[in-house]
């Protein structure tokens, strides 16, 4: 595991810490949950998570901030099946409490983003009103993942399981997983590497969603998944990046489209 990675759970097992000490639930209505997974999972198209996303441990600054209301909204309005918002502050420039007001925002789903190891966090983001959550294999033990994936699915809401070798594919697998990300990215060097989804497609078994995250920049890569079983990618930071953040994503958008 990487040191940036082994520092930022560190810092995650403080937070949950600090969440069990210190975490007063506020009394409020929660909002109904939306369908995550048939959001994205469309047949005969490769449909776009946009994310929210202003920074991170390797790619530094990503975008100055802006209003991440106003993203989702653009996002929405630009035709993304769902809207993942990082709200992990300290290494991502993230919040939580965008959460709820982006919720109220938009209309489509919205996956948390973070680096989710306890099950206080599961219940905190369905307070806050996400429609799903990511679990990472490489960062849980089996029993963490099972827990956590049973805890999510009891509130109603989705995990997309992030794997990134075939061991850890089984291992999300055999959970009882119900969508599959294969991270591009390996979290032992950082290096990403396009294939990597390819290579893992055939392995994932009929009737699971599966999401392809990290380093997809342009509609070319986009097309590079067409047929491969990939029902979605998961797209930050070159939409973030670019100057036309609205025609970037529709752009990715109807590459994906057969």
């Amino acid at each position: 595991m990487h040191s940036r990675l082994i520092k930022i759970i560190a810092e995650k097992q403080k937070e949950v810490e600090r969440l069990k000490t210190d975490w007063e639930p506020d009394q409020v209505s929660v909002p109904p949950i939306r369908d995550f997974k048939a959001a994205i999972a469309s047949p005969g198209r490769i449909r776009l998570i946009a994310e929210i996303k202003f920074a991170s441990p390797s790619a530094g600054v990503v975008s100055e901030k802006r209003d991440p209301l106003e993203i989702g909204r653009i996002y929405e309005e630009s035709g993304a099946a769902a809207i993942s918002l990082l709200t992990d502050k300290r290494f991502f420039g993230g919040d939580l409490t965008w959460l709820p007001r982006l919720k109220r925002a938009v209309s489509i789903p919205v996956l948390r983003k973070d680096f989710i190891i306890d099950e206080i966090q599961v219940e905190e983001s369905f307070l806050c009103g996400a429609d799903a959550i990511l679990l990472i294999v490489r960062i849980l033990k089996d029993k963490q993942l099972k827990e956590l994936l049973d805890r999510c699915h009891a509130f109603g809401m989705m995990a997309l399981v992030e794997v990134h070798d075939r061991a850890e594919l089984d291992r999300a697998i055999d959970c009882g997983a119900g969508i599959i990300g294969i991270n591009n990215r390996n979290l032992d060097t950082f290096e990403v590497r396009l294939d990597t989804a390819l290579k893992l497609a055939p392995f994932v078994h009929d009737g699971h969603v599966l999401v392809c995250e990290s380093g997809i920049k342009d509609e070319e890569d986009v097309r590079l998944f067409m047929g491969s079983g990939v029902n979605a990618v998961l797209v930050g930071t070159s939409i973030m990046k670019s100057a036309d953040p609205a025609g970037k994503a529709r752009a990715l958008i109807a590459a994906g489209v057969i």
